[in-house]
Parts: structure tokens; sequence; C-alpha cells
């Protein structure tokens, strides 16, 4: 859907403020009783904290196959011409590969991979497609920073996703230490709605994914949430999974380290929650960021 919106701004930004509101949807939309791919405990703290890190999901040898494919793909001269890929602003190393989940026969399988897709359809209680795939890349010596934003701010505004019923999976395919530029998370900053002051300039998406300045909270915003819910940095082994929801407040710091950082990264959205006209004076942004026409529920698992 491209056309005229008909569906209610309930999470309106980028309209001269910023400001709080409380969010309006769940966290877990799974009914009670339902029981979960993962422990209660681990539910229990997704919905209080925003996110979990899923520890050795994969094997070894899965991972050892994930890294051949990350190296392929960042070598592959077509893929760098595709006009999806994105690289580093000044050393022009590549930062993120998207659509990979229909460019690359091992992430196909990999994003439709049952203990993905379960955890995704249990904790959205709904069948799931994906939003968007993409790898990220964290080169050492230069990979650059990305500021702290809420995904559902930029997907909300710039995507038209009209609730807060989508999660991203980070599968790590290098050690994150405290000190390569891991993801870092807000604990329960989740909770709240950030809407932030600005426009939204054209054609923002091919500036804000190698350094967003738009969608992104205020310093006085930040402090408020870090002194509530403090900062944690995703660190964990390769093979693990860093789960958020889509409105938890999270940033990277650059990587000036000689250990790459790099993960395949699968938003999950649900069936229920696709986009619609984007929340904003601008046109959609392209398919390999945000799925639109081609949009098919991944199949539960027998």
């Amino acid at each position: 859907m491209t056309g005229e919106q008909d569906t209610e701004d309930l999470y309106p930004s980028r309209q001269g403020v910023h400001q709080f509101s409380q969010r309006q949807d769940p966290t877990v939309y799974a009914p009670k009783g339902r029981v979960a791919p993962i422990s209660d405990q681990q539910i229990n703290d997704y919905a209080e904290q925003g996110f979990m890190v899923l520890e050795d999901l994969f094997s070894a040898v899965e991972v050892k196959l994930f890294q051949q494919e990350l190296e392929r793909l960042s070598n592959d001269a077509a893929v760098k011409q595709s006009g999806e890929t994105i690289t580093e602003p000044e050393s022009g190393e590549v930062r993120s590969v998207f659509r990979v989940h229909e460019n690359s026969p091992l992430f196909k399988k990999l994003v439709a991979d049952p203990r993905l897709v379960e955890l995704a359809r249990y904790i959205l209680n709904d069948d799931v497609y994906i939003h968007q795939s993409r790898l990220n890349y964290k080169p050492g010596f230069r990979g650059k920073e990305f500021y702290w934003h809420s995904d559902f701010e930029t997907w909300h505004v710039e995507d038209g996703m009209p609730r807060m019923r989508a999660l991203s999976m980070s599968i790590t395919l290098t050690e994150n230490f405290e000190y390569n530029g891991p993801l870092m998370l807000i604990p329960g900053s989740h909770q709240q709605y950030a809407a932030c002051a600005g426009e939204t300039p054209d054609n923002h998406f091919k500036a804000s994914l190698k350094k967003q300045e738009y969608g992104v909270p205020s310093d006085d915003q930040l402090k408020l949430m870090a002194e509530s819910g403090g900062i944690v940095s995703a660190k964990c082994k390769p093979g693990s999974v860093i789960v958020f929801d889509c409105n938890v407040m999270h940033g990277s710091n650059g990587n000036i380290t000689p250990e790459p950082r790099s993960n395949v990264f699968f938003v999950y959205n649900a069936l229920s929650n696709r986009v619609v006209a984007p929340f904003c004076d601008q046109p959609p942004r392209p398919e390999y960021i945000c799925s639109r026409e081609n949009i098919t529920a991944l199949p539960v698992a027998d």
C-alpha cells in the first residue's frame, strides 16, 4: 500500500519537539498460558528489559558457514555495485549488505530457521515476515559508530509501520567484546516512545544508513532513559542471538580495535502489522530497506 494514509498515527514524531509518550502496545503478545519456546524467565526478562541474549544458539559449524558467506558477500563485486550495499562514510569499506535473506541461499534458509521464527511468532503472537534483513560489518580500526535510536521511530515515520509489533534478531558472527563496538541497549527504554524533533529530509535513507542525524533522541531524553535503566553492552560469543524489541533505545560505539564485529540481522514483523504509507511527507523507502510489495509469511515449524 502506497496510497493515501488510512491508519491513525499513534506515535507522531519529527513534528518540531522532543517528547516522551507511553507505549500503547504490549511487548510480549503471546497470551498467558501459551508454552514459550524458551524459558518463562527469559520471556519475563525480555518483557521487562526490552531485549535478551540467547547464548550459543548456533553451533561452531553453523557459525563457520555464516562467516564464510559473510566474507564471500563482502568481496563480491556485484553485491557492492547492487545499490543495496552501504559503505563506511570515510574508508569506503562495506558497512551493511541489505536483503540478504533473498540474495543468499544460506541466509534465506537461516531466516526461516525454527529457532528464530518460532520465538518471533510466540512474542508477536502472529505469523511473521521479514521487514528487513542485512549483514552488518564493523571492521577493525575504522568501523564507525551508530548513534542512539529507536528502530521503530524510523520504521514508523519513514516506512509506515503502524504498531510496535516487531522485533530484531542479531546473530553474532564474531566475538562481541566490550571494546569492539558491541550493541549497547538501555533496559526498559522500550516502554516509552521518544518522539524526535526535526523533519525528514528528502531521500533521508541515503545518508541515515551511513550516519543517522534525524530520528535521534535529544541529549536530555537519553540522559533520563540512561538514569532510569542504565546501559548494557551485549557482550557475547559467535553463534549467540541478541533479540530486541523494535522500540528499545540502542546504539554502538566506533571500533578502533583490530577485532571486527559482524552480525547478520533480521527484523521480524507481525503479518497484521505490515506497513502502510509512511507517517511523513516522503515517499516510501526502497524495497530492499522495507518489505512492502514482497511480503510472505515465514513457514510454521512442523
